[in-house]
């Protein structure tokens, strides 16, 4: 007996839903693969997709020595083992070198390479790779960590094997920060060019989030953040690119991102990815133009255009890419399991704390700099020598005051004693002392987290919105710095000492 493609789709899911209860399909890929639309790439820092799955999540090279290793789950279908990566990073820094495909194709995820859009800043013009320990979570109460993508950052594979080409149907989902976010193009996951170019509309199939690309094409309701796909030479969020009212603003901390495609139909869905079900925000004809037929080619994305535009930012935990168009109620039941994994956040700090109104000094420890402090000249930021039996002015300059992080509550901003409203922020990778200004971007460029001194000694002072990059003297000029990258301040030379500070009460 032959059965209609609905009558199949909602066998399917009825067999999903039952296996699911029963525990035998405790993976989202196992739930796809049940409807008819296995994933052809699964990719996660945070857990197994599968419930048999034991291999690799993903590689970290720590800086202090350039070694690499593999990241597991701690048991079969588990969350990640993040105390493996916490002995294997200590006293160093860490980077995410690949994020493996758990799907069996070998759709590996590394640096993404130079594009038609933009060059990356590393020095053969690839983009940054993520730092290991930006984004810390917990799923079930287990540690784990997620992709923290800054601007520059990005992932891809231009080779992969399975994903969707042309007008071929497909789906994919993204668990993301809903919190992290901005304008810049493109923080995307899913289907891009294969060279890395820009060679037409409808060449992209991929989840976009954010609050636009600051051409105005593409928005939803309210001020955004947004799901919304990135297909080529425009953000959609329905079939007229420039609003759907039907996309709302996204206000949840953990956000289960849909988007799914085949010949002239496409959908965006989303939902709290720690509880409630999908809404379906644009079901329908894909846009005029050249979206129809579709001319998908296949790439695989992480944090940039198809044609490396690298300028966005935001956090993925997980995500996959399927063969075929997946039914409503399977991605129900996917949701369903990614409720069940309990995402939930954990401190972004460690080491000696600081409490918020105190007033402090901040000393170097490097061998030659003991006796200087962070301190500023105008609006440098820079050490200096500095003495209780100094002038009051200088003692001042030497003196910060702890508050809550104007960018992210769970890390702290750093106000001048002798210059009330300014704060210490990065701009051009230059630690800077400038007033605020209220803006989104001024208050993530003045947040840090801190964590024990890389040397031992007292704390060292992660950005937050670069956590790759640390507080660094160099030339007793305040800078972010990275173990290692494209600068002269970059230098892998004394980097632990530079980056630790001394807390102490302050000066004034």
């Amino acid at each position: 007996m032959l059965f209609s493609r609905p009558v199949l789709e909602r066998f399917s899911s009825v067999l999903a839903l039952s296996l699911y209860v029963t525990g035998s399909l405790a993976g989202p890929c196992d739930i796809y693969s049940s409807g008819g639309t296995p994933c052809v790439a699964a990719h996660s820092t945070t857990r197994a997709l599968y419930d048999s799955f034991t291999g690799a999540l993903y590689q970290v090279s720590r800086g202090s020595d350039g070694a690499t290793t593999d990241i597991s789950p701690l048991s079969a279908g588990g969350v990640a083992n993040a105390a493996a990566q916490d002995s294997f990073c200590a006293s160093t820094t860490c980077l995410i070198t690949i994020i493996y495909d758990q799907s069996g194709n070998g759709n590996h995820l590394t640096q993404a390479p130079p594009g038609g859009a933009a060059s990356g800043p590393d020095a053969n013009g690839y983009d940054y790779l993520a730092s290991a320990i930006g984004a810390p979570v917990t799923l079930n109460g287990s540690k784990a960590y997620g992709v923290f993508i800054s601007p520059f950052t990005g992932y891809r594979n231009n080779a992969a094997r399975g994903t969707a080409t042309g007008d071929e149907p497909e789906g994919m989902y993204a668990v993301l920060d809903g919190t992290h976010y901005n304008t810049g193009c493109c923080f995307d996951y899913g289907n891009a060019e294969v060279s890395s170019d820009d060679t037409g509309n409808g060449h992209m199939e991929a989840i976009y989030f954010g609050t636009g690309d600051g051409s105005g094409r593409g928005t939803g309701s309210g001020s955004g953040p947004w799901i919304m796909a990135d297909l080529e030479n425009g953000l959609f969020s329905g079939y007229d690119p420039i609003n759907n009212n039907a996309d709302p603003t996204i206000t949840s901390r953990f956000v289960t991102a849909i988007i799914k495609g085949e010949p002239n139909q496409w959908a965006i869905r989303g939902g709290d990815a720690t509880t409630g079900s999908l809404s379906t925000y644009y079901s329908g004809v894909r846009p005029s133009g050249g979206y129809y037929p579709m001319s998908k080619e296949g790439a695989i994305i992480l944090g940039t255009g198809g044609d490396n535009s690298d300028r966005a930012q935001g956090t993925f935990y997980e995500g996959v890419m399927t063969s075929g168009y997946p039914s409503d109620d399977i991605e129900s039941q996917v949701q369903a399991n990614i409720v069940a994994a309990k995402y939930a956040t954990t401190s972004l700090i460690s080491g000696p704390e600081l409490e918020v109104g105190e007033n402090i000094a901040l000393r170097a420890t490097t061998a030659c700099c003991t006796t200087r402090y962070i301190a500023h000249t105008g609006s440098t930021v820079n050490t200096q020598v500095v003495t209780s039996s100094d002038s009051e002015s200088l003692r001042k300059q030497a003196t910060w005051t702890v508050r809550t992080g104007l960018g992210n509550s769970a890390c702290y901003s750093f106000e001048s004693v002798d210059t009330p409203g300014s704060f210490i922020r990065h701009s051009n990778y230059e630690l800077m002392l400038n007033a605020n200004d209220g803006s989104k971007l001024f208050g993530e460029d003045a947040t840090f987290c801190p964590q024990s001194g890389l040397n031992g000694q007292g704390n060292s002072f992660r950005s937050w919105s670069y956590p790759a990059r640390y507080w660094r003297h160099y030339n007793a000029i305040g800078y972010i710095a990275s173990n290692g990258g494209p600068f002269d301040f970059d230098s892998t030379t004394s980097f632990n000492d530079d980056v630790s500070f001394v807390v102490s009460v302050g000066f004034a």
